[in-house]
């Protein structure tokens, strides 16, 4: 079987390991029978863990139960970038190997179910996972109008990495901050005239975070200055998001692609829609 799906990003701001967003960058796999394992890669990551601890390799053997199968794996998604590349790695894996629920398996390997959940379903999700309950996912409401200029820097920040810098606990009035942007976040996602621009302004990690991209702070700005609605960290990073409409998407990208110029960044600056299919199985 093989099968598409799409890059995701996470959090948007406020929405902490909670909300996430499918983008049409896309990660393709494909598993069938063989008498023995094989693992063939291009696009991101090719080459690089052609082993049988490919994560995806490993997905695989974890859903059929045994090592006698050809894989082959496309990426367009950027490793290390905040762009969900290993939770639709393993949302691809699973999927392609005949799990009935890749979801599952794709939280196993990321933690947490946002991107995984943005990438299966599409769209806007707002998604958690705990012990008691399980995954659980809901779709959100997201303006066709919005479209998303990603900041893509070659330089790659592990989300392990990223999580290390966060505090323990935040102030109360911190967090009473980030409930209501998410709440402001999701009205203006669903609806292009309720957005305000603070709805994209976070307290629980983006702050703890900037030192580590030292061109992360001067970016979001000139990002929002440039026309954006918002912008935030897509995840933990590298990568940063601007929130854009038809109207202000090639500004505000050609204002992205001068400042990487000017400051030495290197990097690309793409202008995404939202995907809004998820996992599609392109044959069987």
């Amino acid at each position: 079987m093989r099968v598409r799906v799409p890059a995701s990003s996470a959090n948007l701001g406020p929405g902490f390991d909670a909300l996430g967003v499918a983008l049409t960058l896309y990660i393709e796999v494909s598993v069938s029978p063989a008498t023995s394992f094989s693992l063939t890669t291009s696009g991101f990551g090719a080459g690089l863990f052609d082993t049988p601890e490919h994560l995806g390799a490993v997905v695989a053997r974890r859903v059929l139960g045994h090592d006698r199968f050809s894989m082959h794996v496309h990426s367009d998604i950027p490793l290390s970038r905040g762009l969900g590349s290993s939770a639709s790695l393993a949302l691809a894996a699973a999927a392609a190997a005949g799990s009935a629920d890749p979801l599952s398996e794709a939280i196993v390997v990321d933690g947490h179910a946002e991107n995984a959940a943005a990438s299966l379903r599409g769209g806007l999700v707002i998604a958690t996972s705990n012990g008691h309950d399980g995954a659980i996912v809901r779709d959100l409401a997201l303006d066709p109008r919005w479209r998303f200029v990603a900041v893509i820097p070659d330089q790659e920040l592990a989300t392990a990495d990223a999580r290390r810098v966060l505090p323990t606990s935040v102030p109360y009035h911190d967090a009473v901050a980030n409930v209501g942007a998410v709440g402001l976040l999701i009205a203006g996602l669903a609806k292009q005239e309720d957005f305000v621009a603070s709805a994209m302004d976070d307290y629980l990690h983006q702050p703890y975070r900037m030192d580590l991209l030292p061109f992360a702070r001067p970016l979001l700005a000139l990002l929002r200055a440039a026309g954006a609605a918002g912008s935030c960290w897509s995840g933990a990073g590298s990568t940063m998001l601007a929130l854009v409409s038809d109207e202000t998407a090639e500004v505000v990208a050609d204002a992205a692609t001068t400042f990487l110029r000017t400051e030495g960044v290197a990097g690309v600056v793409k202008i995404l829609d939202a995907d809004r299919r998820g996992l599609v199985v392109v044959n069987e």
